[in-house]
């Protein structure tokens, strides 16, 4: 399935990014932090998490910063380039428990939202800024974030 490139003059400022949903369970810290080498015992021990008054297990920043830059990037489609990226920790998230081995408890889906705040020519570059962020169930964002991307123009649409 090839996937249609959006281009610059596709897009106005107030345009809503298609949401990303995400669910953190239990499982997926243990994976993320395999993969990351974070070890950190916030993300996998609740006692510890407890202790240090967080509340018990929380979801790795880094793994809600990926999301954003999921989010952002499964968009802007291949003939985009994300120019500047950032996001900030400001709100604790809980992964849910396992229920079986491969099935977590019901919990909070996080949505990964974004909408486009400029629209401008830089040069030769296309460019939008995004406000970009990760929404709990409460509808807290809590991994508010920004970004700047780099679109194709109409113009490369004649060229391929």
């Amino acid at each position: 399935m090839v996937k249609e490139q959006i281009c610059w003059e596709d897009v106005e400022v107030g345009y809503e990014l298609p949401t990303l949903e995400k669910i953190a369970h239990s499982l997926m810290l243990v994976k993320w932090a395999g993969a990351s080498g974070d070890f950190n015992p916030h993300h996998y021990e609740e006692a510890f998490g407890q202790s240090q008054g967080t509340g018990g297990t929380i979801v790795h920043g880094l793994l809600k910063h990926a999301w954003l830059i999921q989010l952002v990037t499964n968009w802007m489609g291949d003939e985009g380039f994300m120019k500047k990226f950032s996001c900030q920790y400001r709100g604790i998230d809980y992964p849910r428990k396992m229920k079986t081995m491969n099935e977590p408890q019901d919990g909070d889906t996080w949505q990964c939202k974004g909408k486009i705040t400029n629209k401008y020519v830089d040069g030769d570059d296309h460019c939008v800024d995004l406000e970009i962020g990760v929404v709990n169930g409460k509808g807290e964002v809590t991994t508010p974030g920004s970004a700047t991307v780099i679109l194709p123009s109409g113009e490369w649409q004649l060229d391929n």
